[in-house]
C-alpha cells in the first residue's frame, strides 16, 4: 500500500472549518432553483416535502457511511484512498479517473458559469462577460488555494455563512413578511401524477456534496473526532436547510405555483421585498456558487495529487509547495482543465455523461466499509449506526438512482460507460510511464 495518503499535509482546520465543508459542499445554487421539478413531479405538497425529508435520512445514512471512512483514514484523498485500500489501483483510478475528467473539472465549470451569470446581473455587467468572469473566478479560487488550507478555509467558511444567510432569508421571508399568496389557476400549474421516485431523483443530486470533507481529511485536526461531527453537524444543517426552504416556497407560491416557477427563491423575494429582493436572492446564489466552486477545487486538488504520488496521474501533481503545504501543480491543472470546459461549452453533457459513473462510485466506496469492518476490528474510532443494514440501505438507494438514470437517459448512460471505460487503457499507460526504474 503506497504511504501517500497525507505526504506532508499540515492539520490546520478544526470542526468548524470542516463542517463549513460540509454545508458547503451540499448547498449551491440547487435549493433557490430546482425545488420546481420536485414539485412538477409530486402529486401533493405533502408529497413534496416527503421527498426533501426521504433525501435528507438518505444524505444522513450517507454521511455516517463517509464519517466512519473518513475516521478510520484520515489522509487525503477520500474515495480514492478507500477503493484502492479494498479493491485495488485500477479499481481507484477508475474512480480517480472520471473525478478528474469530468466530475470535478465539470462541476466547477458548470457552477462557475452560474455564478457569473448571477455576478453579471448583479453588478450590471454586459451578458457577454460571463465566461471572462466564469475563467477569472476558477483562476482567482485557484490562487487563492496556493496560499495553503487556511486561505482556501477562510474563504469556504465566509461565503458558507453568507449562503446559510440567503437561505434563513428566503426561510424568513416566505413564513413572515410574504403571506399565503392564493393558487394559480390549475392551468398554470406544472403539476401531474408523477411517481414518489421521480420526484425523489432531483432531491438525491441535490443532497449530493458531503465526501468534499473526506478529500482533505490529512488536514483536519484530530480527524477521528472532527470528521464524523462535521459530517453529521453539516448534514442536520442542510437538511433543516431544505424543508424549511421548501415549506416556505409551498406557503408563498402553493404546489401549483411552485411547480410553474422556474425561479422559485427569486419569485418568492420578489413578492417579499420588490425588485430589491430579486437582487438581494440574486447575490446570494452567486455568494453560494462561488463558495461551491472553492470546495470543489480545494478537494479535487488533493485526490489528483495523491494519484499523482502514486503513478496513476503526472508525476508533477504529487508536489506539494514547501511553504503552504497545497498541491500547488494538482491545483494548476484542475484550474486549467476547468477553465477550458467552460470556453468549450461542453461541460453540462460531460456532466450528463458522468452521473452513472459518480454513483457507481458512491456506491463502491460505501461497500469499502465491508472491507474496513473485516479486515479491522477497530473500537476506538467512530463506527456508522446499524451496520450492516445502513451501507446496504444506502447501496440500494444509489442502485435505484443508477437504475433510474439509465432508463431515463440510455445513450447518456453508454456514453458515461464509455468514459469509464476509457480509463482503463489510461491507467496501465501511466502505470507504464512511471513504474519504478
Amino acid at each position: 500500500m503506497s504511504d501517500s495518503g497525507n505526504p506532508g499535509y499540515a492539520r490546520r482546520l478544526g470542526v468548524l472549518d470542516a463542517t463549513m465543508v460540509v454545508v458547503g459542499g451540499i448547498i449551491g445554487s440547487g435549493i433557490f432553483l430546482n425545488p420546481a421539478v420536485v414539485a412538477q413531479r409530486s402529486e401533493s405538497p405533502g408529497m413534496v416535502m416527503l421527498a426533501w425529508s426521504v433525501g435528507g435520512v438518505f444524505a444522513l445514512a450517507g454521511a455516517f457511511i463517509y464519517a466512519e471512512l473518513g475516521a478510520r483514514r484520515p489522509q487525503a484523498g477520500g474515495g480514492y484512498v478507500y477503493l484502492r485500500e479494498s479493491y485495488g489501483p485500477l479499481i481507484a483510478f477508475l474512480f480517480g479517473w472520471i473525478m478528474l475528467l469530468v466530475n470535478y473539472s465539470g462541476s466547477i465549470a458548470a457552477v462557475s458559469m452560474t455564478f457569473a451569470t448571477y455576478f453579471c446581473q448583479v453588478a450590471g455587467l454586459n451578458p457577454a462577460a460571463i465566461k471572462p468572469v466564469a475563467i477569472g473566478a476558477i483562476l482567482l479560487l485557484a490562487g487563492i488555494n496556493f496560499f495553503g488550507i487556511r486561505a482556501g478555509a477562510l474563504v469556504q467558511n465566509l461565503a458558507t455563512a453568507l449562503k446559510l444567510l440567503a437561505v434563513v432569508a428566503v426561510v424568513v421571508a416566505g413564513l413572515v413578511f410574504s403571506g399565503v399568496a392564493a393558487e394559480p389557476p390549475p392551468a398554470v400549474a406544472a403539476t401531474g401524477a408523477g411517481s414518489f421516485g421521480s420526484a425523489l431523483l432531483p432531491v438525491l443530486f441535490a443532497y449530493s456534496g458531503w465526501f468534499y470533507v473526506n478529500n482533505i481529511a490529512g488536514e483536519i485536526r484530530d480527524p477521528q473526532r472532527s470528521i464524523p461531527r462535521a459530517l453529521v453537524l453539516g448534514m442536520l444543517t442542510c437538511t433543516a436547510c431544505y424543508l424549511l426552504a421548501n415549506y416556505a416556497y409551498l406557503h408563498v407560491l402553493g404546489q401549483a405555483g411552485l411547480a410553474a416557477s422556474t425561479a422559485p427563491a427569486a419569485e418568492l423575494m420578489q413578492r417579499a421585498f420588490g425588485s430589491t429582493g430579486a437582487v438581494l436572492i440574486a447575490a446570494g446564489i452567486a455568494i453560494s456558487t462561488f463558495g461551491f466552486c472553492n470546495i470543489a477545487i480545494l478537494g479535487g486538488s488533493r485526490m489528483f495529487q495523491v494519484m499523482g504520488a502514486d503513478g496513476v496521474f503526472f508525476r508533477a501533481a504529487a508536489h506539494l509547495h514547501p511553504t503552504y503545504r497545497s498541491p500547488d501543480i494538482a491545483l494548476a491543472a484542475l484550474a486549467l482543465w476547468s477553465a477550458l470546459l467552460v470556453l468549450s461549452g461542453n461541460y453540462g453533457q460531460l456532466l450528463d455523461y458522468s452521473t452513472i459513473g459518480d454513483w457507481i462510485g458512491s456506491a463502491m466506496v460505501a461497500a469499502t466499509l465491508f472491507h474496513y469492518r473485516r479486515r479491522e476490528n477497530a473500537q476506538d474510532v467512530f463506527r456508522a449506526p446499524l451496520h450492516p443494514l445502513l451501507p446496504l440501505g444506502f447501496i440500494a438507494a444509489v442502485a435505484f438512482v443508477v437504475i433510474s438514470s439509465a432508463l431515463a437517459q440510455p445513450r447518456q448512460t453508454l456514453i458515461g460507460l464509455a468514459i469509464i471505460a476509457s480509463g482503463v487503457p489510461a491507467y496501465y499507460l501511466w502505470r507504464r510511464a512511471y513504474a519504478p526504474r
